[in-house]
């Protein structure tokens, strides 16, 4: 069976090692600088187990380094789902991400979604889904992050973590501050010791919307 600890395991093996194989094309693959280092995984781990999150949403799969982590929380909070979005796991990654979610036993406790997450996140809303724990490093122009954000913000519980990467890069910072500065969301924690992935840790609010229909706050 496998175990948190033997997730988390297999992630650091991953970024000891650099480089992973693709089994689908052969081609070799370079972690970094795309996938977030141990530091990050760690904190975004703690994240999940803090807050006893049993369902979580990766919206960026690319190696799925940060999905091997949220799967090792779900599996210390005995949690029963996490959707990973990704449009270019098969072009871009070759498939790598999946390969390593297989590898490491937890392809089982992932749903995987190959289609852009600005078409996946509003149906997951239609259908009445909720998160806990959402990991947000997708297409990191303003506009895609924006409309990521604002999807997140309706599919996490109120007062759940929604955790950034790449808060260096102006178009994450901006989006950012949107959600702080007009949705009631506030920062919990921010990291900037690894120079190419800053991040943050935002929770979103805990009651109802009740902004006027002109509400803009500049940001």
């Amino acid at each position: 069976m496998t175990t948190t600890a033997d997730v988390r395991t297999f992630a650091l093996r991953l970024l000891a090692s650099g480089v992973v194989t693709a089994r689908s094309d052969g081609a070799e693959h370079e972690l970094r600088p795309v996938s977030i280092g141990v530091d990050e995984g760690d904190a975004l781990r703690q994240v999940i187990v803090g807050d006893r999150a049993t369902r979580t949403i990766d919206v960026g799969l690319g190696y799925a380094i940060a999905s091997l982590f949220m799967c090792s929380g779900l599996l210390a909070t005995a949690g029963s789902e996490h959707v990973a979005i990704d449009p270019f796991q098969a072009t871009r990654f070759s498939d790598v991400g999946l390969q390593s979610l297989e590898d490491a036993g937890v392809r089982d406790l992932v749903t995987f979604e190959a289609r852009p997450s600005e078409i996946v996140l509003p149906e997951l809303l239609g259908k009445g889904a909720s998160f806990d724990v959402a990991f947000l490093d997708g297409n990191h122009r303003f506009d895609w992050v924006f409309v990521d954000l604002v999807f997140l913000g309706r599919l996490v519980k109120p007062g759940g973590a929604v955790f950034v990467d790449d808060h260096q890069l102006s178009s994450v910072q901006h989006a950012v501050a949107f959600a702080t500065s007009n949705l009631g969301w506030h920062l919990e924690a921010s990291s900037d010791e690894d120079p190419l992935h800053h991040w943050v840790v935002l929770r979103t609010a805990t009651g109802p919307d009740e902004r006027d229909f002109d509400h803009f706050v500049v940001f």
